[in-house]
């Protein structure tokens, strides 16, 4: 039935009625197999991984990344203190500061701090603008505004370059104008 030149057998092969014998094939290997695979081995090293370029994606209605410089009105560079939330230590590098909550802290480089009228900031404070509606306590220097609505209390020492108190608006302590304080001590003025 089975001869030993597999050619022969496949072509020229007859079983008794006279008709070609189908070809036998090996039985498949089992799919997951360890030991003779038919493919070649790779060595398992690490997984590929295609590099696809990261895309930033933008959020709709959102802002747009730009290269632009931040505004004072940009959230991106103003820091809101929550009604509910008590804060200490330093700020640095903050254009604007919103006092909800409690901040007990050092203020410097920033541009505009704004107490609510349920905030309270107690510390020192060097900005350009402040508007106060709550309390202030400590030492503020306003360079160019002090704004104290008619809900406002500040107590310390004050220094600003213009003044605004609405009715109600209470300020206690040492203040002084930049101004004057220039015109007292002539070392500053030519300094």
């Amino acid at each position: 039935m089975f001869t030993k030149d597999k050619d022969e057998n496949s072509t020229n092969a007859k079983d008794d009625g006279g008709e070609a014998a189908p070809e036998m094939a090996a039985p498949p290997l089992k799919p997951f197999a360890k030991s003779a695979s038919h493919g070649p081995t790779k060595p398992m090293s690490t997984p590929f991984r295609p590099e696809i370029p990261r895309r930033v994606t933008e959020i709709p209605g959102g802002p747009k990344r730009t290269d632009r410089v931040l505004a004072l009105d940009d959230e991106a560079n103003r820091l809101t203190v929550g009604r509910n939330i008590r804060l200490s230590g330093d700020i640095t590098a903050c254009e604007k500061l919103v006092v909800e909550g409690q901040v007990e802290a050092a203020l410097s480089d920033a541009h505009t701090i704004v107490i609510s009228p349920y905030g309270y900031f107690k510390g020192n404070a060097t900005v350009a603008e402040a508007d106060i509606s709550g309390r202030f306590e400590g030492t503020l220097v306003a360079t160019e505004k002090l704004t104290i609505r008619k809900e406002g209390s500040v107590d310390g020492s004050i220094r600003y370059g213009k003044i605004v108190i609405e009715a109600g608006g209470k300020i206690s302590g040492d203040m002084a104008s930049l101004d004057s304080d220039q015109d007292a001590d002539p070392d500053k003025a030519t300094g």
